[in-house]
């Protein structure tokens, strides 16, 4: 019992002290007055009438920057189109695209958003998913942290907003498996794609830099374009960062427990769940954060006092603290992060369920699109 909560306060220790450091280097935007080149806004959107409303008044509400607003329309069945209709109508700023049909071999976001891109006319890609609502200065605060920093691609991870339990437990996480386990100096010194991240909801890229890496066609069957797009990018030799868009952008990902598991389930083998990812990220996701409250559980009833019961209890405060720590400064649930343990686990398991449907031969889809799993 000593060593096992003596390996399990080290997982704790290491991402504690990561995320710690990775906060004073994860920033949002600086503010300035710099004139900023235009942004073409890009929202692919598939049967997205629920959310469609708000991206799009949200987009043409930006200030501080020229923006031009492009919703692809990718076959919906739904009013998606109608809705989008009604706004492009009124405000010449915005056009209603068409997806063509979807070749073989692309995933359906990346072939939208690689059309979507062919018909932008501004200097700046902003890439937004439909259920994105960027704030008014979103825009032009993502344009100036591309610009200011050099870099030919960025990320910025919006507020994530979370209703039922199932979300809070688990969408946190996004944020304490960046900030934990990616060190964002070697991220910002180094352009090898082993650090490269991002988030598929919100990216933004020089249109020069985009075509000349090939676009999403570089992507073309990814579902995971947050890790793989950034991965395209430095394979060719470009630069990509992130910054804090909590304050810049909102999304709610998904709205109950089975969409929280489909959802993260569909590009889980592109990330975690890969053949050799899933070992390594279990043995420190559950070894660090689950293993010790298991321990302090036990460890309270069958030896109160004794030292690995201290250690197992420190590791377990300390996953709790890290997590309160990144409730407070990006304004997440404070449920999630006290119930972390339980939050972890969820998610290795949406892992592990993925590995077990890949390896049974099942689809792997979203938006009533499959593709086999290779």
């Amino acid at each position: 019992m000593t060593m096992l909560a003596a390996l399990s306060l080290a997982l704790a220790a290491v991402p504690a002290l990561l995320v710690v450091v990775n906060l004073a280097l994860y920033r949002a935007p600086r503010r300035g007055s710099r004139v900023l080149p235009a942004v073409s806004i890009l929202i692919p959107a598939r049967n997205e009438e629920r959310h469609i409303e708000a991206a799009v008044r949200a987009a043409l509400a930006s200030r501080g920057v020229d923006v031009e607003v492009l919703v692809m329309d990718d076959h919906s069945t739904d009013r998606t189109a109608e809705i989008v209709g009604v706004f492009a109508e009124s405000d010449p700023r915005l056009r209603l695209l068409e997806a063509p049909p979807l070749p073989d071999g692309w995933a359906g976001k990346q072939h939208a958003c690689h059309a979507l891109a062919e018909s932008a006319t501004s200097p700046l890609l902003l890439f937004v998913d439909a259920d994105v609502v960027l704030d008014p200065d979103g825009a032009a605060a993502a344009a100036r942290f591309l610009t200011s920093t050099g870099v030919d691609l960025a990320s910025g991870f919006p507020r994530q907003l979370t209703g039922t339990l199932a979300e809070k437990l688990i969408i946190p996480l996004i944020h304490f498996v960046l900030l934990g386990y990616l060190p964002l100096i070697g991220m910002r010194l180094s352009k090898s794609d082993a650090f490269a991240a991002g988030c598929g909801q919100l990216f933004i890229a020089r249109r020069e830099s985009y075509r000349a890496m090939g676009g999403h066609a570089a992507i073309r069957s990814s579902f995971h374009d947050g890790i793989q797009l950034p991965r395209a990018f430095r394979r060719a030799g470009l630069r990509t960062d992130l910054f804090d868009a909590t304050r810049l952008a909102s999304c709610r990902m998904y709205s109950d427990a089975r969409e929280v598991v489909l959802g993260l389930a569909k590009n889980a083998h592109e990330g975690m769940a890969g053949t050799v990812a899933i070992w390594v990220w279990s043995a420190l996701l559950l070894g660090g954060h689950v293993l010790p409250a298991a321990l302090t559980i036990v460890g309270a009833i069958v030896a109160p006092g004794s030292p690995w019961l201290l250690a197992a209890a420190l590791a377990t405060g300390l996953g709790v603290a890290t997590r309160i720590l990144l409730a407070l400064r990006f304004r997440q649930s404070l449920i999630g992060a006290l119930l972390h343990p339980l939050g972890v686990a969820g998610l290795v398991g949406i892992q592990w369920f993925s590995r077990f449907r890949r390896r049974a031969g099942h689809a792997v889809g979203w938006k009533d699109r499959v593709a086999l799993q290779q």
